[in-house]
């Protein structure tokens, strides 16, 4: 992939615009990244770009909070199992035709919006047995290694274990750092991560930063309600546009 200005320009753009979701709710930045990049520049190339700055801005979210030994003792079958299963996604992602795992992000992006939009609850839909730790990291880790994307039923199932608020914020870090790790050793070890690639996501550090940033500032001063309400229906129409295009070949 050319490095050409106004790839550059649309990577910072769909950064800020990540970040500034990101800012305003707390999370949603490595979907809206997604969404936006895979419509434009392709799953793989998306999936490589959102590496470097969903790390750096996971990071501090992982490791501040004090819950940090609680819950790497708490959640390391479910966390092991997410970063084992990584690997086996991006194998299918390096030999499945690409245009249906678009399609399955964008199946999972839209009920993402739906289940937000409807108050459906995510983490009903999530395994709750004796294993329901290692059957979810397992699909966590095989949909981040296929799509990207970690928040089902990954997520779904952090929320459905009724842990404190500030618990379940660090928890989701820490699932978004081991499992964008780990999603970068593989693509790398599948030859799905250039040298290109690598530069431009260090590169989109900044403006994911920047519109973190200006998140902050416009969280104090509109409706966070509507703001999710609007965010959601946009991830809506995004994901369906993914699903569509990919049926249509």
């Amino acid at each position: 992939m050319d490095l050409d200005p106004l790839l550059m320009a649309l990577v910072a753009a769909t950064f800020v615009a990540a970040g500034l979701v990101k800012g305003v709710i707390g999370m949603g930045m490595p979907t809206v990244s997604l969404a936006l990049l895979t419509a434009t520049v392709g799953l793989p190339s998306a999936m490589a770009l959102l590496l470097a700055p969903t790390l750096v801005t996971n990071v501090w979210q992982a490791l501040v909070g004090g819950y940090l030994m609680r819950i790497l003792g708490r959640l390391w079958p479910f966390l092991l199992a997410s970063v084992v299963t990584v690997w086996v996604g991006v194998a299918v992602l390096a030999r499945v035709e690409v245009r249906w795992l678009s399609g399955l992000l964008g199946v999972l992006i839209a009920f993402y919006a739906l289940a937000g939009l409807f108050g459906l609850g995510l983490a009903k839909w999530v395994s709750r047995g004796r294993h329901a730790a290692p059957v979810n990291g397992a699909l966590t880790g095989l949909l981040t290694g296929m799509t990207g994307s970690s928040v089902f039923p990954g997520v779904a199932y952090l929320q459905s274990l009724g842990l404190p608020r500030d618990m379940l914020i660090q928890a989701m870090g820490v699932l978004f750092v081991v499992t964008t790790a780990a999603l970068g050793l593989s693509m790398g070890g599948q030859r799905l991560l250039s040298v290109e690639l690598g530069l431009l996501s260090l590169g989109a550090v900044v403006p994911a930063l920047v519109g973190m940033q200006l998140g902050q500032w416009l969280r104090r001063r509109l409706s966070e309600t509507t703001f999710r309400r609007v965010f959601l229906s946009g991830l809506l129409a995004m994901g369906g546009y993914l699903l569509a295009r990919s049926l249509a070949g």
